[in-house]
C-alpha cells in the first residue's frame, strides 16, 4: 500500500478531512492525494505557496519569518487547517537546490503535521540532486502524515 493509499484508508475509516499545503514539493502532494480512489470525499485539497509571498498573503506566515524553519510549517498548518475545515494535514518547504536558501543548506526540509489538534513538526536533510530532493521530502510527507493519522 502506497503512503497516498493509507491516508485514504485512514481518512475513511476515522472520517478525516484531508488537506495539504506545499512549497518545494509543488503539488505533488495534493497530485498523489487526489489519485486515490474515494479521495473526493475526504480530501479538500491543497494550497501550493511556493512563493515567499504566497506564504505570507494566503497560509499567514509573518512576514520575515524564515521560510525554511518550524515557525513557518506550523503556521502554514494551522492556516490551512482553517481554511479548508481539515482536521488532518500536512505542510512542507525546503531548499531543493543547488543552492541553499534562508542560511540553510540545500536538501533542508521542515514538515509539519495537524492532525485533530495534535501538531508535530520535523526538520529532515534529503541529499542528491534538486529531482531527488523533491522525491524524498513528497514520500516522507506522506508517510509522516499517514503516521499520524494513524
Amino acid at each position: 500500500m502506497t503512503p497516498a493509499e493509507r491516508i485514504a484508508d485512514l481518512a475513511t475509516t476515522h472520517g478525516y478531512t484531508v488537506a495539504v499545503a506545499e512549497s518545494l514539493t509543488g503539488g505533488t502532494l495534493a497530485a498523489d492525494l487526489a489519485a486515490t480512489e474515494g479521495s473526493s470525499d475526504w480530501f479538500a485539497g491543497g494550497v501550493v505557496a511556493y512563493q515567499t509571498r504566497t506564504k505570507v498573503a494566503v497560509l499567514r506566515v509573518p512576514a520575515g519569518c524564515p521560510v525554511i524553519s518550524a515557525q513557518c510549517v506550523s503556521t502554514m498548518a494551522a492556516s490551512l487547517a482553517e481554511l479548508m475545515s481539515a482536521d488532518a494535514v500536512v505542510t512542507v518547504s525546503g531548499a531543493g537546490g543547488p543552492e541553499g536558501q534562508d542560511g540553510q543548506p540545500p536538501g533542508t526540509t521542515w514538515f509539519a503535521t495537524l492532525v485533530r489538534g495534535r501538531a508535530r513538526t520535523e526538520r529532515r536533510h534529503f541529499p542528491g540532486s534538486p529531482e531527488e530532493v523533491l522525491a524524498a521530502s513528497r514520500e516522507f510527507a506522506l508517510r509522516l502524515l499517514a503516521e499520524e493519522m494513524d
